[in-house]
């Protein structure tokens, strides 16, 4: 990764920045280019790195600014692998640096939407230093609250692997819908012309 030329500290940054190929990626393109990570690299993350990570969550916007989120960040690999165990889709976890459990309090209607945005502040910061992340939801609640003693009043709604990409993911290109089968103009329907 190549320093920061601007000399200003990262966090004051306008931009998120990211070196791909000598090319200074914008937001926009660190968003387009972002892949889902499941298989990593036997190479720690750095404490900074991780600290970013968690410094983007916590500055994520919340429903009414309740910052009602709660974050259990897993590093030891006994506990990655009890992780995977815990999980019905997430086994690939125990592979990742490290882990963060998202909990969110349910009692209110939007906890899971700012489950949502905390989540992916986190995988663009990760992405924004080189760092792959992914993601599942499908878990076995009674084995993961008892094993990581979440509360009974917030909800694992979100739990995010991260870690240095095994296989080279810059010029991937994602399979998405164009904008025309997505979008439309003051009404749901095509519009007749």
């Amino acid at each position: 990764m190549s320093p920061n030329p601007s000399g200003v500290p990262k966090p004051l940054r306008l931009q998120i920045i990211y070196w791909v190929d000598n090319h200074r990626m914008n937001t926009f393109e660190c968003i387009i280019s972002k892949l889902e990570v499941r298989e990593f690299m036997k190479k720690e993350v750095g404490s900074e790195i991780k600290q970013r990570i968690l410094e983007s969550a916590r500055q994520t916007g919340s429903g009414l600014n309740l910052q009602h989120w709660r974050f259990i960040i897993v590093e030891n690999e006994k506990n990655l692998s009890q992780l995977g165990l815990d999980s019905t889709s997430g086994g690939w976890i125990s592979g990742a640096d490290f882990a963060i459990i998202i909990l969110t309090n349910p009692t209110f209607r939007f906890h899971l939407i700012d489950a949502g945005r905390v989540a992916q502040n986190m995988q663009i910061t990760a992405w924004d230093e080189g760092v792959g992340s992914g993601l599942f939801t499908g878990i076995k609640e009674e084995n993961l609250r008892r094993d990581f003693k979440i509360p009974k009043d917030l909800t694992p709604s979100i739990i995010l692997g991260f870690g240095y990409p095994l296989k080279p993911s810059t010029g991937k290109k994602k399979n998405r819908l164009p904008l025309n089968q997505l979008v439309y103009r003051e009404e749901y329907g095509p519009t007749s012309e």
